[in-house]
């Protein structure tokens, strides 16, 4: 795969990458925006992109929302503000101003009203990624306990598992719950087929079944090798380089095997067996207990062959899983830059805006549901990088809030302009680094 798609993609992956960008600056810059009101701070501009006015209107409160032409981006100008940063006051029209209409700046507020407004942004991020990972739980509920069959999926070899069966031992090994059945398949020998005993209309019976966790493609990852070689959802490996696989655990010392090259691979597909050519990729994998592991990967999630029954899950429960959701994106994000800035890891786990924006396509291609979940992932990362403590982010102007708090005044004028050029910087070096990774990784 190129740097960017081929031609007749472009403008997609391009239209994924803007509609995806202006969700995530829309929820941000209106976060600032409405938290801003109720503090009490008047808004007198609120643009979703820079550049040339294309729409306009002014609401009833004297703000005037726009839309403008370049959409990589957006801001909330508010009274007495000398930019769109909110980094310093425009002196010019502070001076016209009573003391009661001061109040209604972000120059003039309380010190709280102005930390509020900051931080909103960020937290809109984040309670925009609730809302849509809650909202997916919800919707698609979770796997109930019970090891019951739902749909299976066509697969090579004998099947003879059915919808509704209730599975009570897998190759001899019995069967209580569904994590039973989950722990037990680590240990199963890989066999083309494995005998399962289940209860099917009131009977017991013993059937012959591929083993539970096969060389079957649940998923494929965005940027891998197998995506790039043609591999879909639903693809079972039947060989890697000439050697027969039964089950998804053979994999892996595989493709480590082949050290980084090509393998060459048989797939079944929906009853034809297709010849492919792969080369698994170094990939930095992080660990439950915050590092990381570096292992040659070709890019595909394991599954079962058959859906599970799935239970209903309140909103109220799906709450802290969305919660928890977040936690382990902040947590690895933190934890890879971590392990970039020591060099434990490549830096070419940071992606940049060309990375960024092939992945909205992929992602987009992939259907609604993946887009938008990835949308919901792409919020939070906009809300942690926006907290880093870098001038001219909203963490910086948190950081002078806090020092304003400490020592009873603001940083003088000519520090704050020297902290946001170093911002600028900084912010503008991290940009290009990533851009560079995305033409040269």
């Amino acid at each position: 795969m190129g740097i960017l798609p081929d031609f007749g993609n472009l403008f997609f992956t391009l239209g994924a990458f803007v509609v995806a960008l202006s969700i995530i600056v829309a929820v941000h810059e209106y976060g600032h925006y409405i938290v801003g009101r109720w503090s009490g701070i008047h808004a007198e501009v609120f643009s979703l992109g820079f550049g040339p006015v294309l729409l306009s209107r002014v609401d009833r409160r004297g703000t005037r929302w726009q839309v403008a032409l370049l959409p990589f981006g957006g801001y909330v100008k508010f009274l007495g503000d000398a930019n769109a940063a909110s980094s310093a006051a425009d002196e010019t029209v502070m001076a016209h101003l009573s003391s009661d209409q001061k109040r209604h700046t972000m120059h003039g507020a309380p010190l709280w009203a102005r930390a509020a407004t900051i931080f909103a942004g960020p937290a809109f991020n984040f309670l925009f990624s609730i809302v849509v990972f809650a909202g997916f739980i919800v919707w698609q509920g979770l796997p109930a306990d019970t090891p019951r069959v739902g749909a299976v999926h066509p697969m090579p070899g004998i099947n003879e598992l059915r919808e509704g069966d209730l599975i009570t031992a897998v190759d001899g090994h019995p069967v209580a719950e569904l994590v039973d059945f989950y722990r037990l398949a680590e240990s199963i020998e890989p066999a083309p087929s494995v005998p399962y005993t289940v209860e099917r209309d009131g009977r017991s019976l013993t059937v012959q079944a591929p083993h539970p966790v096969p060389a079957r493609a649940a998923s494929i990852t965005l940027n891998s090798a197998a995506r790039d070689a043609g591999m879909q959802p639903g693809d079972v490996i039947l060989s890697v380089d000439g050697q027969p696989v039964h089950a998804f655990s053979q994999l892996p010392p595989m493709v480590a095997a082949a050290d980084g090259a090509p393998v060459a691979l048989e797939v079944w597909r929906e009853g034809e067996v297709l010849s492919l050519t792969l080369t698994p990729r170094r990939t930095d994998l992080p660990l439950p207990d915050g590092g990381f592991e570096t292992r040659w990967l070709i890019g595909l999630t394991s599954g079962t062959f058959f859906d599970h029954p799935r239970r209903s899950v309140s909103p109220l429960e799906s709450v802290p899983m969305a919660v928890g959701e977040i936690g382990g994106i902040v947590s690895n994000s933190i934890s890879g830059l971590y392990h970039m800035v020591t060099g434990a890891i490549s830096t070419c786990n940071l992606s940049g805006p060309v990375g960024i924006a092939t992945t909205s396509g992929a992602m987009a291609s992939d259907g609604i549901d993946s887009f938008i979940w990835f949308i919901a992932v792409l919020s939070t990362a906009v809300g942690l990088l926006n907290l880093f403590p870098i001038p001219i982010l909203d963490g910086g102007h948190l950081v002078f809030h806090a020092y304003e708090a400490l020592a009873g005044r603001p940083p003088s004028d000519r520090v704050l302009n020297v902290l946001m050029t170093v911002g600028l910087v900084l912010l503008g070096a991290m940009m290009l680094f990533a851009l560079g990774n995305d033409l040269l990784c």
